[in-house]
């Protein structure tokens, strides 16, 4: 006979509020999980799935995503003639407010090297890739744009021709695909304002084409993608390409090794402590219910001691009841993580070795939580059901 199943039908009431307040609890564990594998994976989207093998950036910068980074727009053609090379692609990436249905938002414009890269590695769920070098742009749905749109970015109308799904940034804006140059273009906008104040400055001359943006470069160009030969080491090419001095090589390990060390870290930390702190507060909430419920039958319990049962039968009515609410609490918490989540404006993703690591976090909980109910409920005598 299954005591604590028996008990619970007694108080069904509290065990479902017991079971629905332990799923409220992990589903927040699992939401904060959740949410830095989403930002995890946001960050190092276009690391993983762009195909390069070194990315070139300005030297002594940890570029484009951990740092700033502005190249020569000559290096692409100087990292091309570079002994083990095969092809060479720019990147350029940068957030920009623009105005669609009256309303304001916000992107991350990235920049394709067309022709070379039409954006054929770019998962879409709609349309097509880039067929033209200037005014047409692959956008997420995130940022509202659909197949046919037309949205001005910059000075300029550009239609949407392909549509993606959760392609955003580290900081959950939609990605917008446009050539590289369409995008230094973009970048290099200035208001009136700005062009007289670059012409007071320079005397009242007329600002050369290189001069458009108000940052000293050249161009807007934040690193310059390398696919190596099959043949090709990735360190010499490195060491050769270093040794200009006004360039640093990175490979793909060290682009994530930058975000999820440096630019993750502290939200790593913050994420892990609220986690813990979730799950103290689940434990010690699990605890109390279990030890008031076992106080309510200590006289019971007494007198199960009375006709001669076991120890190990008020173990397992304990047990089993804690088991109970950590199953029901827990199964609960993935039903309304799959109906909730899907609803937040990031990214959560649920992860089957973290809901298992959480599932055993939760089963240590219950085994904790029914030993101090076990510990009260064995000390009680039998003689006390006779008081």
């Amino acid at each position: 006979m299954n005591l604590g199943w028996k008990d619970i039908r007694h108080s069904p009431t509290r065990f479902g509020l017991t079971a629905v307040g332990v799923a409220f609890l992990m589903t927040a564990a699992i939401g904060m999980t959740g949410l830095y594998r989403g930002i995890v994976a946001d960050a190092l989207l276009i690391v993983d799935t762009i195909g390069a093998d070194l990315w070139v950036v300005q030297g002594d910068r940890s570029g484009p995503f951990a740092e700033s980074s502005a190249l020569s727009s000559t290096m692409d053609r100087r990292v091309e003639g570079v002994p083990g090379v095969a092809a060479v692609r720019r990147f350029v990436q940068f957030s920009q407010q623009y105005s669609f249905e009256q309303q304001s938002r916000r992107a991350t414009i990235t920049g394709l090297d067309f022709p070379q890269d039409r954006g054929n590695w770019i998962h879409l769920i709609a349309g097509r890739c880039l067929a033209s070098g200037h005014y047409e742009a692959i956008a997420d749905e995130s940022t509202g744009l659909a197949i046919g749109d037309h949205v001005r970015l910059g000075l300029d109308l550009y239609e949407i021709v392909g549509a993606t799904r959760q392609m955003v940034d580290s900081g959950g804006d939609g990605l917008i695909f446009v050539s590289i140059n369409d995008a230094v273009t973009i970048a290099q906008r200035r208001t009136s304002e700005e062009v007289l104040l670059a012409r007071a400055a320079k005397g009242g001359q007329t600002p050369q084409a290189g001069d458009n943006s108000s940052v000293t470069q050249d161009s807007k160009i934040s690193a310059v993608l390398v696919t190596l030969d099959s043949a090709a080491d990735p360190a010499k090419v490195a060491a050769a390409i270093k040794l200009w001095g006004d360039a640093g090589v990175l490979s793909g390990a060290d682009q994530r090794d930058l975000l999820l060390n440096a630019r993750l870290w502290k939200l790593r930390i913050q994420i892990l402590a609220f986690t813990v702190l979730i799950l103290l507060i689940t434990c010690i909430v699990v605890s109390l219910i279990i030890y008031t419920m076992t106080i309510e039958k200590l006289h019971q319990i007494a007198m199960l001691k009375l006709i001669g049962a076991r120890n190990s039968v008020i173990v397992k009515m304990i047990g089993q009841q804690a088991g109970l609410i950590g199953v029901a609490g827990f199964a609960l918490a993935l039903l309304m993580s799959m109906v909730i989540f899907p609803l937040f404006p990031r990214r959560i993703v649920i992860d089957i070795a973290d809901a298992s690591m959480l599932a055993a976090v939760l089963a240590a909980i219950c085994v904790i939580a029914s030993g101090i109910g076990i510990a009260r409920a064995l000390k009680v005598n039998a003689r006390e059901v006779l008081s």
